[in-house]
């Protein structure tokens, strides 16, 4: 007999915590004004990195940086964990500067790479399941390892802190799966699925002590939380937490709540969710004795209307958030209390070239390890669209556009390295790789693009050896 389960309780949204509006707390680039930042470096219009970026030059040379204080390497022994992105990245932070590549990372065994699709006629999916590749970053070459068919629309993955499970979120249906990794070949190997309280599950993320799955359900307005048995299996919903609030203006796309996000900060203390629905993006702690979630009302934010906050990442190291926004094609950069989960807005840029004038909505965001670029995917441009961070205020300049050489790049990822960004172009059915320039951020295409079927997610796995 299943076990009776408590009704899902509401968090409010719009009208409580904190709103962007406040005098003082946005910083926008607009127009021809220019402004200037707290390190006194001059933005022009968000284009232009003006004296050191000029976006017009072909080698598009980075700014030096600063001598940085006592402070910028704060966290730069720490190894981050990308695993609340579903990426199963973890990439050994640099010892020493703030700028200093990625470095010092364990020895790692084989890489491979873990694709989620589209399979449903509903969503134009050409997909057959779930897609595992061994991934050479030398020449960006991925061998098929296996296909776990007769999965319908794994769309979203994600793997445990031990990289030994991986979960699947399912668009478009009610459940959560669960696989066993098989550490000797990578191969997946089917452990049971869930009901995760809603429906058309969006993201999936592990929390820091590895007992518990937190579930974005975007049609249904709600956040769940699953327990992970010891044996990698999912349990019954420990708790489900209906998000309310004012709806944004979209006619069709902000109806109600849709949460699409959930990541864990890097202490694991607060989860973030933005909610393209409500304009918001709602802040939680997650109770870990029991299973619950418990809003953090004062630190949740509302966005612009009508922006439709879609996912977010962490800087690496410093106190800032980057999220990007849907449905009017920006990049928010927020400040982030570590102590309080608060975020304080800081600046707005578009995602979009000043000369485009198609339609498009965005997608993915990733923060280089190193802490030197954000990048962020356009669904209609086709591009990949990359930021300077500048380190001493953590606001944007926008370096440049790179097309996806493919149709609606609804994800993309970085390897665990920092090396590779690597492209899914759902509607295209392919993975373009790009080598990261470690220096300038710029992306140049390498190795033969990857064909499979309706990419829309990534979840790289490379366990660290084990000496015997």
């Amino acid at each position: 007999m299943a076990m009776a389960r408590e009704p899902a309780r509401t968090i409010p949204g719009r009208g409580t915590g904190r709103d962007w509006r406040a005098p003082g707390r946005w910083l926008e680039l607009t127009g021809e004004r220019r402004i200037v930042t707290d390190a006194g470096h001059p933005f022009d219009s968000g284009r232009q990195w003006l004296g050191a970026f000029a976006m017009n030059k072909p080698d598009n040379s980075a700014p030096t940086p600063h001598r940085e204080s006592g402070d910028c390497s704060i966290e730069s022994a720490r190894r981050r964990d990308f695993l609340t992105r579903g990426g199963g990245l973890a990439v050994a932070a640099a010892t020493g500067s703030l700028w200093s590549g990625v470095a010092g990372a364990q020895e790692t065994g084989p890489l491979f790479a873990y694709v989620g699709c589209y399979t449903t006629d509903k969503r134009g999916g050409s997909g057959k399941g779930i897609s595992v590749f061994r991934v050479d970053t030398t020449n960006a070459k991925w061998t098929p390892v296996q296909l776990v068919d007769d999965v319908v629309n794994p769309s979203f993955l994600c793997f445990d802190r031990e990289q030994k499970f991986l979960y699947a979120a399912h668009g478009d249906m009610d459940y959560v799966s669960a696989y066993a990794v098989d550490p000797a070949n990578g191969k997946l190997n089917a452990l049971n699925r869930e009901p995760c309280g809603g429906t058309n599950p969006v993201h999936v993320a592990v929390d820091k002590s590895n007992q518990f799955l937190v579930v974005s359900n975007y049609t249904s307005g709600s956040v769940a939380v699953m327990p992970i048995k010891p044996d990698g299996t999912l349990g019954q919903i420990t708790d489900l937490v209906n998000l309310e609030g004012t709806p944004g203006p979209h006619r069709t796309q902000q109806a109600s709540a849709h949460p699409h996000h959930n990541p864990f900060d890097a202490d694991g203390r607060f989860i973030l969710v933005p909610d393209k629905g409500l304009d918001r993006i709602f802040v939680f702690r997650l109770d870990a004795s029991t299973g619950k979630l418990v809003a953090e009302e004062k630190s949740s934010v509302d966005t612009r209307a009508g922006a439709g906050p879609r996912h977010l990442d962490f800087h690496p190291r410093l106190p800032y958030v980057y999220a990007i926004n849907e449905l009017d094609s920006t990049m928010t950069t927020y400040r982030f209390d570590r102590a309080r989960g608060e975020l304080t807005p800081l600046q707005i840029l578009t995602t979009l070239p000043s000369d485009f004038t198609g339609n498009n909505t965005t997608a993915e965001v990733w923060a280089h390890p190193s802490g030197r670029f954000v990048y962020g995917s356009n669904r209609g441009h086709n591009s990949i669209v990359t930021y300077f961070v500048d380190r001493s205020s953590g606001l944007l300049a926008t370096v440049g556009w790179q097309s996806t050489m493919g149709s609606t790049p609804r994800y993309f990822g970085l390897d665990p390295s920092g090396t590779l960004l690597c492209a899914g172009n759902q509607n295209s059915n392919s993975i373009v790789n790009f080598r990261i320039d470690q220096s300038t951020g710029k992306l140049t295409p390498v190795g033969e693009p990857v064909r499979t079927g309706s990419p829309v997610t990534i979840a790289f796995r490379d366990q660290p050896l084990v000496a015997g």
